[in-house]
């Protein structure tokens, strides 16, 4: 098997090598300006929803698990998106992001979710206006479905759609199941082929049950896995209270290049903010037309009220969970970011969190990481699965090839090289979020006329309910999601 695993990473090496090259200047000329700018122009014209709504959101999320109506839930929906959000990218995302482009990275990450946060209102606003019903009482929909009516381009929309299958059940599993194997590896000499013979048997058993028992699943999982890491996080924010001014310090220091020794392997202040910006992009997902495919699944009365819950979806993935991970990195003690390379990435916050709370959080840890990342796969699948009914690949054929694709993405992601997965993550990330934001941005109008009616409701004291006769729309919806049924 080590033979193997050696012959496979020979292979991807070059190819590695090629991706990197590409990535640098996609993300540093098209993606940051890109996604950054759109960021500002959707706050702009919404008037800051992600800052004078902030308790609305709260509000409906606490609503969020009523009114299924056979469907599935605001906050099953809210789950499904969380469990690629929280997760992977908050651990072993950030370590990267910090071995690459030094502390001030999470800087940059925090630039990229307080904007992100009206882009990822947006998209999910969008995915519910545009939302397919389909008889089985359930919604789909998402990019695909918006670019087509936004663009008036088929062929953009179906070239985001069969890019996001891609990515939702090559790359994503890849990294996630790389993660777990890493992690496996370092804290308990677990090679690296069981641990990805584990995470294929466990990820072939869900796929089996569809989108419903994804979101069963999820549901469950990422809340309580964002739950416990959460309070270990705060335990050791506790613990180290008296680093707050010195963690922060370091991170704006490093964040405008004030600092060299804080630099990261890459150096300077350029690499902290093309780090902190793919890193943020993978993390939070805001902009890359991932989590609309969930958004468009839930059963709401307004499609707002699920836009402003994929937003604080954003601030609780960056700006508490991430930042969390990059406090426990910088406190530990026993991390020395300048002498570690991206491979070290995947092992850095377990190795910092024992350094902090002990040796006997390290299967705590792993069992919690492994949750993280299965859970991911899980709703990555979810994503693939709204892009293919797009695209009539709804055959059982398509649906098992695609389900064994994901299986043997994770087994196989288990032993590549960790540059491998995540470079071919950030190429396919790069490529569905540019056609994502071309789409959101020419659908404008119906974002600002969907929120105006919302806003209007909202200021007379009522439950805000959506009708499109009476919504301040370009023109009538071209989908069937809120034809009203008996």
């Amino acid at each position: 098997m080590k033979q193997f695993e050696d012959w496979l990473n020979g292979v991807t090496d070059p190819i590695t090598a090629w991706l990197t090259t590409v990535n640098d200047w996609v993300y540093s000329w098209i993606v940051i300006i890109a996604l950054v700018g759109t960021g500002i122009f959707l706050t702009f014209v919404t008037k800051g929803v992600q800052f004078r709504h902030v308790r609305t959101m709260f509000q409906h999320l606490k609503r969020s698990r009523q009114g299924a109506k056979g469907g599935i839930t605001s906050f099953q929906a809210f789950a499904i998106g969380m469990a690629t959000r929280i997760g992977i990218g908050n651990i072993t995302g950030v370590a990267l992001a910090m071995i690459l482009g030094g502390p001030g990275a999470l800087f940059w990450m925090w630039v990229v979710a307080f904007f992100g946060m009206a882009t990822a209102f947006s998209e999910a606003t969008l995915a519910q206006l545009f939302k397919q019903r389909h008889p089985d009482g359930t919604f789909r929909g998402g990019p695909a479905t918006y670019i087509l009516h936004g663009t008036k381009s088929p062929f953009l929309a179906k070239l985001f759609a069969a890019f996001m299958v891609f990515c939702m059940v090559v790359a994503m599993p890849m990294v996630q199941a790389n993660s777990i194997s890493g992690v496996l590896q370092s804290s308990h000499n677990v090679p690296l082929w069981i641990s990805g013979a584990i995470i294929a048997i466990a990820a072939a058993t869900v796929l089996i049950g569809g989108v419903r028992g994804i979101a069963k699943a999820t549901e469950i999982i990422s809340p309580v896995m964002a739950l416990v890491y959460i309070v270990t996080a705060l335990a050791i924010i506790v613990l180290n209270l008296d680093a707050l001014p010195d963690f922060f310090s370091a991170v704006f220091r490093s964040a405008f290049g004030l600092d060299e020794a804080l630099a990261g392997t890459a150096g300077g202040i350029f690499a902290a903010i093309l780090n902190g910006t793919r890193r943020g992009l993978f993390s939070n997902e805001a902009g890359m037309g991932t989590n609309p495919n969930a958004a468009a699944t839930a059963t709401v009365d307004h499609p707002v009220s699920q836009g402003l819950i994929q937003a604080l979806g954003v601030f609780l993935d960056t700006v508490i969970v991430s930042t969390a991970t990059g406090f426990i990195i910088l406190t530990s003690g026993v991390v020395d970011l300048s002498g570690l390379d991206s491979t070290a990435s995947s092992y850095l916050t377990s190795q910092a969190v024992m350094g902090s709370l002990g040796t006997w959080m390290a299967w705590p840890f792993s069992i919690m990481i492994f949750f993280f990342a299965f859970s991911s796969i899980l709703g990555a699948y979810a994503y693939a699965d709204a892009n293919m009914v797009f695209l009539g690949w709804t055959s059982k054929i398509w649906e098992r090839g695609a389900q064994a694709l994901a299986v043997l993405s994770s087994g196989v992601g288990a032993i590549l090289a960790v540059p491998f997965v995540w470079t071919l993550m950030d190429s396919a990330m790069a490529f569905v979020t540019v056609l994502n934001l071309i789409g959101v941005l020419a659908l404008t109008r119906w974002i600002t006329g969907a929120l105006k009616d919302f806003d209007e409701q909202h200021k007379q004291g009522n439950e805000p309910v959506f009708n499109e006769d009476t919504a301040d729309l370009p023109s009538r919806l071209p989908t069937n999601g809120w034809v009203l049924t008996e």
